[in-house]
């Protein structure tokens, strides 16, 4: 944990002070910090990366399957230009 402390001089303003405090935090990267630990996600159980495979499987076997009896819908042609 980082620690940041910011001591207001008796001659210093209260804006001056928040200003040097906000600059020790974007200094020592405690706000990018916060911000990557905010959208972590959890690691996925094992029951869930094998269902996962497992669908994915059986998808690309269908897949396979009506392709090779051309039965595929035709998909629309990209425009070049």
């Amino acid at each position: 944990m980082i620690r940041i402390e910011v001591k207001r001089d008796q001659t210093e303003s209260t804006g001056s002070a928040l200003r040097r405090f906000s600059k020790k935090v974007q200094v020592a990267g405690v706000i990018r910090k916060v911000k990557s630990l905010k959208s972590v996600e959890r690691p996925l159980s094992h029951f869930k990366k094998k269902k996962a495979a497992l669908k994915r499987l059986t998808r690309r076997a269908d897949y396979e399957r009506l392709k090779k009896l051309g039965k595929l819908p035709n998909a629309p042609q990209r425009k070049t230009y």
